[in-house]
């Protein structure tokens, strides 16, 4: 059986949740954040004969994220977003999303796929990184780590705004990290979508001329050993097998691959 989750539904929903907080960052974060009951977000839940959640299904504007250990009605979370028309995104783990897509497909415009991996605990190597020179960003840096990412080609694409970093390390949903050379910043980590249990590792970057000294080492692992000492799982993704060689060098381990699909609006179709 399928149905709306409220407030009422929070410890149950959680205790589930919780399980992979890793896996389940999105959902919790927004859940801790907006809650059951707004009207860009809304969550439901399939339970089984005995009563226990199954699976989730959390819509936030047009974006629908599934999440379930094993089997679950497929077909019957499709049909709760064929029937928004407002509908446009789905993302999730490879193996969940993949069950869904066969019941969304005609309305597919593209898919993109990236490697998940999480890490709970540090490997033995991180022991010996020097992070001495590691900096933890405070609010006044925003401006030199959105310049720093923005030099770098394969953050062109970025939309992170002064602004919006400066919020995010203000308010906690954010950290950063980096390492100055010479009075200039030349490698940084950050997170992201911290909730109260996982964290998202995002802008894992080095200047060119800087690179091949370790410094992305370093950050990485000051900053991991921050969020695991405050007992939270990072998660991050990854396109390029060489950075994910250095993540599971330090103690990231793949969890599957996250899937992103891009959607014909339902009005869109319709109208056409």
């Amino acid at each position: 059986m399928i149905r709306r989750l409220t407030e009422h539904d929070h410890e149950t929903c959680f205790s589930f949740l919780k399980q992979q907080p890793a896996e389940n960052l999105f959902i919790i974060g927004d859940i801790e954040t907006y809650g059951y009951e707004k009207d860009f977000q809304k969550v439901w839940g399939e339970f089984n004969e005995k009563g226990d959640l199954k699976a989730v299904l959390l819509k936030y504007e047009e974006n629908y994220i599934p999440f379930s250990t094993g089997d679950f009605d497929a077909k019957g979370f499709a049909n709760i977003m064929l029937d928004d028309d407002n509908f446009g995104m789905m993302s999730g783990l490879k193996g969940v999303t993949g069950k869904i897509e066969p019941f969304v497909s005609g309305l597919l415009k593209r898919k993109r796929e990236t490697y998940y991996a999480k890490c709970t605990k540090l490997n033995a190597i991180a022991d010996d990184v020097d992070t001495s020179a590691v900096i933890q960003a405070g609010p006044e840096d925003a401006e030199n780590l959105v310049e720093l990412l923005n030099s770098i080609p394969e953050f062109s694409d970025s939309t992170i705004t002064v602004e919006r970093k400066r919020r995010g390390l203000k308010d906690g949903s954010s950290r950063s990290y980096f390492i100055n050379e010479g009075g200039k910043m030349v490698s940084t980590s950050s997170t992201t979508a911290e909730n109260s249990l996982s964290a998202m590792v995002v802008g894992v970057a080095t200047l060119e001329s800087y690179k091949k000294k370790g410094y992305a080492t370093q950050c990485m692992v000051k900053l991991c050993r921050q969020l695991l000492e405050d007992n939270k799982e990072l998660c991050l993704f990854y396109d390029n097998p060489e950075a994910g060689a250095i993540y599971k060098r330090i103690g990231f381990e793949d969890i599957g691959c996250w899937m992103m699909y891009t959607f014909e609006k339902m009005e869109a179709k319709v109208m056409s």
